[in-house]
C-alpha cells in the first residue's frame, strides 16, 4: 500500500538528516516534498550527490506508476515503466548527468511520455551558497560535511574550505540585508535589547514588536551591552533606517547602564524603560550563598506581582535585610529598582506584563542560536560571531510567533500615545 508522507517541521528535518547515517529507505519522506517543491532540491543534491538523485527519481517514478514488477503489469496504474534514459539535473550552477527512469501512459501513442515529477523539479537551478548556510544553521559542521557526503556523492566533490567560503559569503549577504532593513513600515511599540556571547566575543541584538504583536529582528552589533559607544551606534543605526525617535515606545533591556544611557541619548527620556527581571534576579543571587538563592528569588518574584509602590517597598525591605551580611546583593537589588516596575505603573494586564517583564523574547532566539552554533569551537574573531548571529537570528525569525497577550497591546499603545510620564501614572485598579 502506498504511504503518504508529510515533512514540514523541525522533527521531520532531523529525520531527513538521519538519512545521512542510515540506509536509503529513509529517503522516502523527501520524494513528495521535492515534487511539491516544499524541499529545495539543492539540499538533497548538495549533500548526497548523484546516487541519491537517482534514488529520488526512482521513488518519484514509483509514486506515479507503482513499483516495478518483473513480468507483470499493474492494471490500476495509468502510467507504466518504459526503461531508462540519460538526463541532467542541476548541482548549483553546473549540470550533473544522471540515469533517470522513463514512464509512458498505458496504451502508448503520440505524447504518451509521462514526466517523473521529481525530475522536473530537479532541472531547475538553485543557490548552493544559501543551502550550505541553511545546512550549517541546522547543525552540520564543515568538518563533518565532507565525511558525510564522501560515502554517497561521487560527483559533488565539495571540500571543507569550499563549504566555509560559501558559508562566509552567504552569511555576509544575510548580515548586509539585515543591517539594511527599513524599519519605518512597522508600528513598533516595544524594543528589546540584549546581548549574547560567542566564545569571548559579544553581540548586541535588537528585536521589535509591532502593534499586531509580530516580532522583527531590527539589528545586531559586535560588542557587549556595557560598551557605551557600541550601544549608541546600534540605536542610531535603527533611527537612520527609519525608526522614528519621536514615536514613544517601551524599551525592555538587560539592565546594562551604558544601554540605559544610550536610550536617553538617542531617543530621549520620554520613553518608558523596563529592566529585565530575570537578569536582576540572577545578578542579585550571584552575590549570595547558595542556600539563600531560592528564598530571595521567591521574594523578588512575589514583589513583582504587586502594584508598583508596594512592590518597590517590599524589595527595599529585602535590601535592608540583605545589607548587613551581603551589601553587594543589596546594592544590586536597589540599582534600577524603579524601572523594575515600569509595566506595573502602566497598568497592563497580567498576560501582557508576563511577556514585557523580561528579555526572554531575545533569550529564546539566543537559545536557538546556541543550538545552531554549538559545534563551532573556534570563534576566530568578532566578525565571525556577528555573521553567525545575523544568520541565526534571520533563520530563527522565520519561526517567530506573535507575543503572548498580543490582543492586549492596544492598552500599551494607548499609554504610549498619551505623553504623560510613566513615573506619574497610577496603577489601574
Amino acid at each position: 500500500m502506498k504511504r503518504t508522507y508529510e515533512v514540514t517541521g523541525q522533527a521531520d528535518k532531523r529525520a531527513i538528516a538521519e538519512f545521512l547515517k542510515q540506509e536509503g529507505q529513509l529517503l522516502l519522506p523527501m520524494v513528495e516534498l521535492v515534487e511539491r517543491a516544499e524541499l529545495a532540491i539543492d539540499e538533497v543534491i548538495g549533500v548526497m550527490g548523484r546516487a541519491t538523485i537517482e534514488a529520488v527519481l526512482e521513488m518519484s517514478a514509483e509514486g506515479v506508476a507503482g513499483p516495478k514488477q518483473a513480468g507483470k503489469t499493474r492494471s490500476e496504474a495509468d502510467a507504466v515503466w518504459y526503461g531508462r534514459q540519460g538526463g541532467q539535473v542541476y548541482l548549483s550552477d553546473r549540470k550533473v548527468r544522471v540515469d533517470r527512469p522513463r514512464l509512458r501512459r498505458r496504451g502508448g501513442g503520440e505524447g504518451a511520455e509521462v514526466e517523473v515529477p521529481a525530475y522536473g523539479a530537479m532541472r531547475r537551478p538553485g543557490a548552493l551558497a544559501d543551502r550550505m548556510l541553511e545546512l550549517l544553521m541546522s547543525g552540520v559542521s564543515t568538518r563533518k560535511y565532507k565525511r558525510v557526503i564522501a560515502e554517497m556523492a561521487d560527483t559533488v566533490g565539495v571540500s571543507k574550505s569550499a563549504v566555509s567560503r560559501e558559508t562566509i559569503e552567504a552569511s555576509e549577504r544575510v548580515l548586509k540585508e539585515l543591517m539594511e532593513r527599513r524599519l519605518d513600515e512597522w508600528d513598533l511599540l516595544v524594543i528589546y535589547l540584549d546581548g549574547i556571547q560567542f566564545g569571548t566575543h559579544h553581540v548586541l541584538a535588537a528585536v521589535g514588536v509591532d502593534s499586531g504583536g509580530n516580532k522583527h529582528v531590527l539589528g545586531v552589533r559586535q560588542g557587549a551591552s556595557e560598551n557605551a559607544a557600541l550601544t549608541r551606534a546600534l540605536l542610531e543605526d535603527l533611527v537612520e533606517r527609519g525608526l522614528d525617535p519621536a514615536r514613544r515606545r517601551l524599551f525592555v533591556v538587560d539592565g546594562a547602564k551604558a544601554l540605559r544611557k544610550a536610550i536617553d541619548q538617542v531617543f530621549g527620556s520620554q520613553h518608558p524603560v523596563q529592566r529585565c527581571r530575570n537578569h536582576k534576579i540572577r545578578n542579585v543571587v550571584a552575590h549570595l550563598p547558595k542556600d539563600q538563592h531560592d528564598q530571595v528569588r521567591s521574594a523578588m518574584r512575589a514583589a513583582y506581582k504587586l502594584e508598583a509602590k508596594d512592590g518597590e517597598q517590599k524589595l527595599e525591605q529585602l535590601a535592608r535585610w540583605l545589607e548587613r551580611d551581603h551589601p553587594s546583593a543589596a546594592a544590586s537589588l536597589r540599582e534600577g529598582l524603579t524601572e523594575m516596575f515600569t509595566i506595573n505603573r502602566l497598568g497592563l494586564p497580567g498576560r501582557l506584563r508576563k511577556c514585557l517583564a523580561t528579555t526572554n523574547l531575545i533569550d529564546s532566539t539566543h537559545s536557538g542560536m546556541r543550538q545552531k552554533s554549538h559545534r563551532v569551537t573556534n570563534w576566530k574573531n568578532g566578525a565571525m560571531a556577528l555573521r553567525w548571529a545575523a544568520a541565526s537570528f534571520v533563520e530563527t525569525e522565520k519561526a517567530y510567533r506573535r507575543i503572548i497577550g498580543y490582543d492586549q497591546l492596544w492598552i500599551l499603545k494607548a499609554h504610549l500615545d498619551d505623553h504623560e510620564p510613566v513615573a506619574q501614572m497610577k496603577m489601574a485598579g
